[in-house]
C-alpha cells in the first residue's frame, strides 16, 4: 500500500496501480501510423477508391494520428469492423466485406512481423515501476491490444518482473466498459477503489470512473499531435510526475 502523488493531487492507500500499453507505456505513434497506412493500402487493393475514407476514419490526417481516433484507442476487432463497415458501404454483402477487412488486417501485420519491435517502452517508466515495486504496490498492464502482443511486449523489453498482470482484450469486452477494470482487478486480488489507473486516452479514463477506481491519470507523453484529456482527474506530461510515496 502506498501514497501516489501528481501534481497537486494525493492518492492514499494504494495498492495496485493499472497502466495501459500504447501511448503510455509504449512510444507506438510511428507504428500505428505505418500499420494504418498499411491496412488502408491493402483495402484499396481489394476495394478500389477505399483508401480516402479509411484513412481518417483510422485517424490518420496529413500523415499524422489522432490520438483519440480508432487506430490509437480501438481493438482491432473494432477497426476490423470499422474497416468492413466502410466496405460495405461500396455494396457488398457484410460476411464478404468483414472477410476482406481481416484478410487485410492479416496481411499488414505479416508486413510488421514483431509489433514489439516497433514499439519500445518509454525508458522513463522504468524508474516508476521500481519505486512502486520497491513498496509492494501491485502493477498491470491493461491494453486494447491483444493479450498475446501485451505478453510480448514485456517479454521484449524485460519488463515482466515489474507487472503482476499482463491483460490484452480478446473478443469479449473493451474499453471504456468498467468490467474489464474490474476483471483486472479481481485477478490482482485488489478492490478499485484502492487502484490507480494511468492511461493516454478518454477510453482509459472513462473506464476508471466507471468501476470506482481511485484515480486516473492522463498520460499526455505518447502523441505528437497534442490533446485534451477531460476525464483524467490529473494530466501529467512526464513520467517523473508520478511520484510513490511510503503509506506509514
Amino acid at each position: 500500500m502506498a501514497i501516489v502523488r501528481c501534481q497537486h493531487l494525493t492518492f492514499t492507500n494504494i495498492e495496485a496501480v493499472i497502466f495501459d500499453k500504447d501511448g503510455t507505456l509504449a512510444n507506438s505513434e510511428s507504428f500505428l501510423i505505418k500499420l494504418g497506412q498499411m491496412r488502408s493500402h491493402l483495402l484499396n487493393l481489394e476495394v478500389a477508391g477505399i483508401e480516402a475514407s479509411l484513412l481518417p476514419m483510422f485517424g490518420l490526417v496529413g500523415g499524422h494520428l489522432n490520438p483519440a481516433g480508432a487506430l490509437a484507442v480501438g481493438s482491432r476487432r473494432e477497426n476490423e469492423i470499422a474497416a468492413a463497415a466502410y466496405v460495405a458501404a461500396t455494396g457488398r454483402d457484410w460476411v464478404q466485406s468483414l472477410a476482406i477487412a481481416q484478410t487485410a488486417f492479416k496481411a499488414a501485420d505479416q508486413h510488421f512481423q514483431r509489433k514489439a519491435d516497433y514499439t519500445a517502452v518509454y525508458p522513463d517508466a522504468l524508474p516508476c515501476l521500481r519505486s512502486l515495486k520497491t513498496f509492494s504496490v501491485k502493477t498491470a498492464i491493461l491494453s486494447s491490444d491483444s493479450t498475446d502482443n501485451v505478453e510480448d511486449f514485456a517479454q521484449r523489453y524485460e519488463l515482466e518482473p515489474y507487472f503482476d498482470l499482463l491483460m490484452g482484450t480478446e473478443l469479449g469486452l473493451t474499453k471504456p466498459d468498467p468490467r474489464l477494470l474490474q476483471q483486472a482487478c479481481a485477478a490482482l486480488e485488489v478492490e478499485p477503489a484502492a487502484t490507480l489507473v494511468v492511461g493516454d486516452s478518454s477510453a482509459d479514463l472513462v473506464m476508471a470512473k466507471a468501476a470506482g477506481a481511485a484515480g486516473g491519470i492522463g498520460a499526455t507523453w505518447g502523441w505528437a499531435e497534442s490533446f485534451d484529456l477531460p476525464d483524467a482527474d490529473v494530466a501529467i506530461a512526464r513520467w517523473e510526475e508520478i511520484e510513490v510515496l511510503s503509506a506509514e
